[in-house]
């Protein structure tokens, strides 16, 4: 048998959004000794902006993986190492050792057959995926290969503190519990082992309230031994469950960046905020007949952040000087030629806005299809880098959470936020009488560099005009 000649090419982690300069390891697919090819998806990791997969360009053999998952790592660093074959197209069999942990994974791989699409890089994940399989090596994924089985002692460091509470024992043989990403975050913040949660969601997946009862069921009586192993517990990144049942959550990934962006907007942009109270038993009205009779397409969701989104779009149509930004470097004010409509968002990972693009320009129907799409996407956690890049105009719906209203932070960039709030029945005065209505509070913050108090007026007061007599929505819009 012949020596075949390896080449080691080290793949970077790369910029999967726009300037972004880290990236957070969720979760590692592969584990040293695994045999890849061209475009697999190694790993799932978390910017600023979204959670995305990375495949590799290379075929070969995982030598090493550099960081362990829940590393936050630069972009341009060298994530993993693959050993490449040194003549074309040869790929060299796996080592002996990982070649014996292959069947193990091999059933499970082969009962979940999938395509899954990707964000970035060389194209989509076809053929059967091993993706769960593959995580059931993952927490052994620190150490280079070279070392041997030894060599990969404690790459999951953040669970010590309450990992001697719960024997390893208890979890099978090659198997890792079932829970989705986000829950895999929430655990690690939490320091529990995923392997000593007894599942309640369908199918024996793990739920976050499965999670937080565990740890809560364990801060009584872990409190002492934390105390006790102090000269080990230092050895984790952050202390998790401290003994008077504080919990300290790492500052990551969306929550980082919308921490930064909103300390930025607040100290830079000098904000002005309006309110003003409306009438909206019509709109309200208008969207219920919407529902009942289908207008705008059987699957198309109507609510009333619909009709709140056109009336602010028909207002920027008749004051677009409002759809503007201010450029510092040349001192000038730049009115946007289309609006790109932004619905904050609250996701498992964080606030995010995503942005609906030329929302202007598009018909009730068309607005209503974006925005359900929208909505939809960034609950499954899969709104992409670019559909949270070029904004120029957000609404914040702080109404579904029973909130009448607030003082909206811009968002970096600009010149103007709408908060919606709840809709109550109020007694209001209607043709002269005090009867009940359905009210609500409108809320815009705009930049008073760009943005002065006449035109800030005109447009909240378009906005609540127009909700207060929906049907000229059809006319201006």
């Amino acid at each position: 048998m012949t020596t075949e000649v390896r080449a080691l090419r080290e793949f970077k982690m790369p910029d999967v959004g726009e300037g972004l300069t880290e990236a957070e390891i969720l979760s590692w697919y592969v584990k040293p000794g695994d045999v890849v090819t061209d475009g697999q998806v190694v790993c799932e990791v978390e910017t600023a902006k979204a959670a995305v997969e990375l495949p590799i360009p290379y075929n070969g053999v995982v030598e090493q993986l550099h960081f362990p998952e829940g590393a936050t790592v630069d972009v341009g660093t060298v994530i993993i190492s693959i050993a490449v074959a040194g003549e074309a197209g040869a790929v060299p069999a796996a080592a002996p050792a990982p070649a014996a942990a292959a069947p193990a994974a091999a059933p499970e791989a082969e009962a979940e057959p999938e395509r899954r699409e990707v964000l970035v890089g060389y194209g989509p994940r076809t053929g059967t995926a091993q993706r769960r399989a593959r995580r059931t090596t993952a927490t052994a994924v620190a150490a280079p290969a070279k070392p041997a089985p030894v060599a990969a002692p404690a790459p999951v460091a953040p669970a010590a503190p309450v990992a001697p509470a719960v024997p390893v024992a208890e979890a099978p043989a090659g198997e890792r519990p079932l829970a989705k990403p986000p829950v895999r975050k929430l655990a690690k913040d939490l320091g529990v082992d995923l392997r000593a949660v007894t599942p309640t969601g369908t199918g024996g997946v793990i739920t976050r309230e499965d999670l937080h009862a565990f740890a809560a069921a364990q801060a009584a009586p872990v409190a002492e031994p934390v105390v006790a192993q102090a000269p080990e517990a230092v050895q984790a990144p952050a202390p998790v469950v401290p003994a008077a049942g504080d919990v300290r959550v790492p500052i990551k990934g969306v929550r980082k960046a919308t921490a930064q962006a909103m300390v930025a907007s607040a100290f830079t942009a000098p904000h002005v905020t309006e309110f003003v109270q409306v009438d909206v038993t019509r709109t309200m009205k208008f969207v219920r007949k919407l529902k009942e009779t289908g207008e705008l397409g059987r699957d198309v969701r109507v609510s009333p952040l619909l009709l709140v989104a056109k009336a602010l779009l028909t207002a920027i149509k008749r004051h677009p000087e409002i759809n503007a930004q201010w450029d510092e470097a040349s001192q000038e004010i730049v009115i946007k030629g289309q609006v790109n409509l932004g619905i904050a968002a609250a996701t498992p990972r964080g606030l995010i806005v995503p942005n609906i693009k030329d929302a202007g320009s598009k018909t009730l129907a068309g607005l209503a299809t974006s925005l359900g799409e929208l909505v939809e996407t960034a609950r499954q956690g899969k709104t992409s880098p670019a559909d949270m890049q070029g904004g120029t105009v957000t609404i914040t719906n702080v109404g579904v959470f029973g909130v009448d209203t607030g003082t909206p932070i811009l968002n970096p960039g600009e010149a103007a936020i709408l908060a919606f709030g709840a809709v109550r029945e109020l007694p209001w005065v209607h043709k002269g009488k005090v009867v009940p209505r359905q009210v609500t509070t409108l809320a815009l913050s705009f930049d008073h560099r760009l943005v002065d108090g006449e035109l800030g007026s005109r447009v909240l007061a378009d906005v609540a005009g127009l909700l207060e007599q929906p049907k000229r929505l059809i006319t201006w819009g």
